[in-house]
């Protein structure tokens, strides 16, 4: 049985032991994910984060599942405290870019050997938006990169017993931005290039990140994503009491500069 097809049985088979209807979210362990598989008369799972990985990022929770989900929502696996997840209802999971959206022509500044030996998609869309400056052209600020691939904890509370715990979170990028005014602001960035989707729940971990790491300064999460024919779409995102939710979205494409249309 491959990992993604027992990520989803067993994801079914908790949901169906812990979800009454009209739940907006279900929490979890991860001996659950155990106590799953040995229901389900499979072998233990070898590595029970991938399980949760394959669910957040690369297999679509089961039909039977997604169809309980309020109006307007879907579930998303979240974080609930130390070897604890909750399945929350929120307006979005995955970050897709929408379709209809002018594409911004840009000048590829990326040098030539950079886009050569780029190991990865992730890491060739990492390195077209640092020289492009393509978060300064995007946000209005003046970014400077700070970190690359930051790997810190941040504190959650648990959703079982209100216990703190730490939780090992990792962000790909992180920058500091001015604006014309002064102020200071964190952009951590999240990006995906290969068959991984970008998900809500990496834009909540930035968000602690942001508020835990930098808490003098004003957090600006933002996700890179490749499109087609090597477009780029950006993201920022906001937080309220109604959840994350996407507030700017624009699509780019870097190209030489004698393709550039004529401004007159």
């Amino acid at each position: 049985m491959s990992t993604a097809s027992l990520a989803q049985q067993i994801i079914e088979w908790i949901f169906a032991r812990y979800h009454n209807p009209g739940d907006d979210q279900v929490t979890f362990t991860r001996d659950d994910l155990v106590s799953a598989a040995a229901a389900l008369k499979a072998p233990r799972p070898k590595n029970l984060g991938d399980i949760v990985y394959s669910l957040r990022y690369r297999v679509p929770l089961p039909d039977s599942i997604r169809r309980t989900a309020p109006p307007g929502c879907e579930w998303a696996i979240f974080p609930g405290g130390n070897a604890v997840y909750t399945l929350r209802a929120v307006p979005f999971n995955l970050i897709e870019p929408r379709q209809g959206l002018r594409t911004i022509l840009l000048p590829d500044a990326t040098p030539g050997v950079i886009a050569k030996y780029s190991l990865s998609d992730e890491q060739a869309l990492l390195a077209r938006v640092r020289y492009n400056r393509l978060l300064d052209v995007f946000t209005g600020l003046a970014c400077y990169p700070l970190q690359s691939h930051l790997r810190t904890s941040i504190t959650i509370t648990s959703d079982i017993d209100g216990t703190p715990s730490n939780s090992q979170v990792e962000t790909d990028d992180v920058y500091v931005g001015l604006d014309e005014h002064g102020a200071h602001y964190v952009l951590p960035v999240q990006a995906k290039g290969g068959s991984d989707s970008l998900s809500v729940i990496q834009i909540w971990q930035d968000f602690r990140v942001a508020q835990q790491k930098f808490p003098n300064l004003i957090p600006r999460p933002v996700a890179a994503q490749f499109m087609e024919h090597s477009a780029i779409a950006l993201f920022e995102f906001q937080e309220s009491r109604e959840g994350i939710t996407i507030a700017r979205e624009h699509h780019y494409i870097l190209v030489a500069p004698e393709e550039l249309e004529s401004v007159n």
